[in-house]
């Protein structure tokens, strides 16, 4: 990704651009997919409750951090009925202000909304059970990936838990012009993953998804 890094300034400021224009809606945060979310969530709560509960090296729920949580549909449905407090970070500024709407109900328990890319982002030490993040991991670099990743490390509690969930490419790395961003083969992602000194100590693949966008594949690393 020399290329990307070459141009990261860009890179991000386009991605801002392309997110700005974008509807705060369900169908807007999923790129008209909206459909999907419903399936998207049953796995995500069925993949991270394999991970939850009492006893030695289970992970707690005081409090989780959503990456690119755009207007909160992963707090709302996945997040909030599993942990006691959910931060949010999303680099839009206006998808923020709609989450405020969108987790009304509930919302005295959503603790922090950032404003902030990833990139720039520096999450509270030893805050966090599970720090969850979707569909955004093809917003950052390579470098800025593993640096993120390793900010993420260092605001775990014990037995906590960063979780990506991705689509991921067939091979190599493919740019999507439209959102200035990319898509990695899971090869790539696992070497990000293990240079950022993290472990895979579970993945799958989310079924039932539209065959024609890529495959997603959900992955918890410790």
């Amino acid at each position: 990704m020399g290329d990307i890094t070459k141009g990261q300034t860009t890179f991000y400021s386009n991605a801002e651009g392309y997110w700005k224009d974008v509807a705060p809606t369900v169908d807007g945060m999923l790129g008209g997919y909206g459909s999907i979310s419903n399936i998207d969530l049953n796995g995500s709560k069925a993949f991270l409750q394999k991970f939850l509960g009492e006893g030695e090296g289970k992970t707690g729920s005081a409090c989780a951090l959503d990456c690119g949580a755009g207007i909160g549909r992963i707090t709302k449905r996945l997040l909030l009925p599993l942990f006691s407090t959910v931060d949010l970070v999303d680099v839009t500024e206006e998808f923020l202000e709609q989450a405020k709407t969108y987790l009304a109900e509930g919302g005295e328990r959503v603790g922090k909304y950032h404003c902030c890319g990833l990139q720039d982002f520096v999450p509270e030490s030893g805050r966090y059970d599970v720090i969850w993040i979707q569909w955004v991991i093809g917003h950052l670099t390579d470098d800025h990936l593993v640096d993120f990743l390793q900010r993420c490390q260092k605001s775990l509690r014990p037995n906590g838990l960063i979780v990506i969930k991705d689509n991921v490419s067939y091979e190599g790395v493919v740019p999507d012009d439209v959102d200035s961003s990319v898509c990695r083969d899971l090869d790539i992602v696992h070497g990000l993953v293990s240079r950022a000194g993290l472990s895979i100590v579970h993945e799958e693949q989310q079924m039932d998804f539209p065959k024609e966008i890529y495959q997603v594949h959900t992955l918890a690393l410790r």
